[in-house]
């Protein structure tokens, strides 16, 4: 019995983000706010980046005993960027762990691509992403610890079709969450990403709505189910805490087998 309770205080010990701070974009639905009661769910105090006030993550951070910090910002410019970091570092001290969300998408053929639509996407889920890396590490680099995780996509390993900035970005994330690790991770930072495979979110609406794409969907996916924004939580709380020490450069899919298949 001892022995058992030994243990879990073990692994509990290794999955605990008590005493840290996360600071998570696109927090205000969806996987980014599944993500940040996830790592509140673990001990961690939230600051969420977005533009709509998160009332709902608010309620679900609050509701385990977690501190909440909303940074009303537009990250489609790198502008807010100094202010984010002051405004988190003013109420938490520190950020310790970093989770890039924010994200946008357009669709159309690539033969009839517009530059706005790719400049909108390339600003919104590369730029700013890292440029909010770099200012956020500077410090965690200073300390000699630090958790990034970035949002890949399934787009990340694959083309996709009619979506041609957002896999550009998204393949981009990829190869800067290697070029961080590779760079970081003798100095105590973290950087590794997760890559969700086809989600229930407001950015695959269109997809689930049309009755072929749906179906054509499914039957690929090994675990016959379009993901959940909770299922990301495990893999969230591990990137985030001690238990991932060890690694670097990873690029996690949760994505029910669509890799595999």
């Amino acid at each position: 019995m001892f022995q058992q309770a030994r243990n879990f205080s073990v692994m509990n010990s290794l999955f605990s983000l008590e005493g840290e701070a996360a600071l998570v974009t696109g927090a205000d639905r969806g996987l980014g706010q599944a993500i940040a009661v996830a790592l509140a769910s673990a001990g961690a105090d939230i600051a969420a980046v977005g533009r709509s006030r998160p009332y709902d993550t608010k309620a679900k951070v609050e509701a385990h005993g977690r501190k909440f910090l909303w940074v009303e910002a537009d990250l489609s410019t790198t502008e807010p960027i100094p202010r984010i970091l002051r405004d988190a570092e003013s109420a938490f001290g520190a950020v310790s762990i970093l989770v890039n969300n924010a994200g946008i998408i357009r669709r159309a053929d690539a033969i009839d691509f517009s530059e706005a639509d790719w400049d909108a996407v390339l600003d919104t889920n590369l730029k700013s992403l890292f440029f909010l890396t770099q200012a956020v590490a500077k410090p965690m680099l200073g300390r000699g610890r630090g958790k990034i995780i970035h949002v890949a996509s399934m787009t990340s390993f694959q083309g996709g079709i009619r979506i041609a900035s957002y896999t550009a970005a998204k393949s981009g994330v990829a190869g800067l969450t290697r070029l961080l690790a590779n760079e970081w991770a003798a100095k105590g930072v973290n950087v590794n990403a997760i890559a969700p495979g086809y989600f229930a979110t407001d950015n695959t609406a269109a997809l689930r709505a049309d009755e072929m794409r749906n179906r054509d969907i499914l039957a690929r996916i090994p675990a016959m189910r379009w993901g959940e924004p909770d299922d990301l939580a495990g893999a969230a709380i591990f990137l985030a805490s001690r238990a991932s020490d060890y690694v670097h450069g990873a690029i996690l899919p949760i994505d029910g087998g669509w890799l595999a298949r």
